[in-house]
Order: structure tokens, then sequence, then C-alpha cells
């Protein structure tokens, strides 16, 4: 769904989404869970992002997934490593 031109939605089914996280899909009745994502204009500002999130104190979760039609690579908080709750950039 578009939102604007810089923003987007994607709903996906549990199955569609673990393909984007090697963590357990949580309960969200019990837990909150999201993944917010960010559009960037080439693979090399998704990897400069991710590498500077990376040396300000966050983690990666996942290794770069290209999909062919867009390139992810993802990071999250150090402090909630554990969570579910990340930031992904595609370009």
């Amino acid at each position: 769904m578009i939102v604007t031109d810089d923003i987007f939605v994607m709903l996906l089914t549990e199955e569609k989404f673990k393909t984007f996280t090697p963590n357990e899909i949580c309960d969200a009745k019990k837990y909150t869970e999201a993944l917010v994502c960010l559009s960037l204009e080439s693979r090399a500002k998704v990897d400069e992002i991710v590498r500077k999130a990376v040396a300000a104190g966050g983690a990666t979760y996942n290794k770069p997934q290209d999909h062919g039609f867009m390139y992810g690579h993802g990071f999250q908080e150090q402090k909630y490593a554990a969570s579910l709750a990340g930031t992904q950039a595609f370009a």
C-alpha cells in the first residue's frame, strides 16, 4: 500500500514475515513486534546506514537479503537484541 511517495506499507502473512527475520515470531497478543522499513536509493546507501547503526552501538539481526527486485539489510538497538523490533533498509 502506498501512503505517500516516500512511505509504503507491506502487510504480510505470518509465513512471508518469517522470511524477513531469523527470530521466532512472537504471540502478538502478549508481545509487541514491529519491523520498520526505510527505502533508500541504492544498495550502497542501505549498507552505509547499517554500518552507521552498528558503529553507533546497534547490531544486525540478519544477513543482507537480495530479493532481486529489492535489497535489504537490517539493524536493531543492541539493548533490544533479543526482541523482534528492528529497522530494515531496502533499495
